[in-house]
């Protein structure tokens, strides 16, 4: 009983110490399935390296219930200390073309790990802050879409590039 016990500690301490050692912020936001295009994911993450290189991606988790194959955000950064935002306005295919939704994920929520920014340093120390809202519209349609449906989680990570 005594080694068994032992095995088990030794395995869990082990999975524990060795996963996702490139992480240096990852946190998300929930939504009930549903993302209003007034709802903006924030996200506040300190920032003290200005030298070493980072690569930024955005999470999205949903399930069968997303009805399109790409999805359109609106991301902007706010830097410390800097009142005018960066902004990009970004498409990512969601869906294969036979409508089998991407991403990983053994049941049918699925989360995409999108590309947001590569090999970036962080300009100026201190609270950086980012914010991303959803701007997809149907084809042929001028308003966006008020009610995302599908849509469980968005997230925002940041992992180091070096090894």
């Amino acid at each position: 009983m005594r080694v068994r016990n032992s095995i088990f500690i030794i395995c869990a301490t082990l999975l524990l110490c060795s996963c996702d050692e490139k992480r240096v912020f990852d946190e998300y936001k929930s939504f009930d399935g549903t993302w209003n295009k007034d709802s903006i994911a924030s996200f506040e993450f300190e920032q003290q390296d200005t030298t070493s290189l980072y690569n930024m991606f955005i999470n999205i988790r949903n399930n069968n219930d997303y009805p399109y194959n790409n999805i359109f955000l609106i991301v902007e950064m706010l830097e410390p200390g800097n009142e005018r935002a960066k902004v990009d306005t970004l498409e990512y295919q969601m869906a294969y073309p036979d409508g089998t939704l991407m991403g990983e994920g053994f049941t049918d929520v699925k989360e995409s790990k999108l590309w947001y920014k590569e090999n970036q340093r962080f300009p100026v120390q201190g609270t950086y802050k980012v914010n991303i809202q959803q701007a997809v519209r149907e084809a042929d349609k001028i308003p966006g879409v008020e009610e995302l449906p599908g849509i469980i989680d968005v997230g925002f990570r940041i992992e180091s590039t070096e090894e």
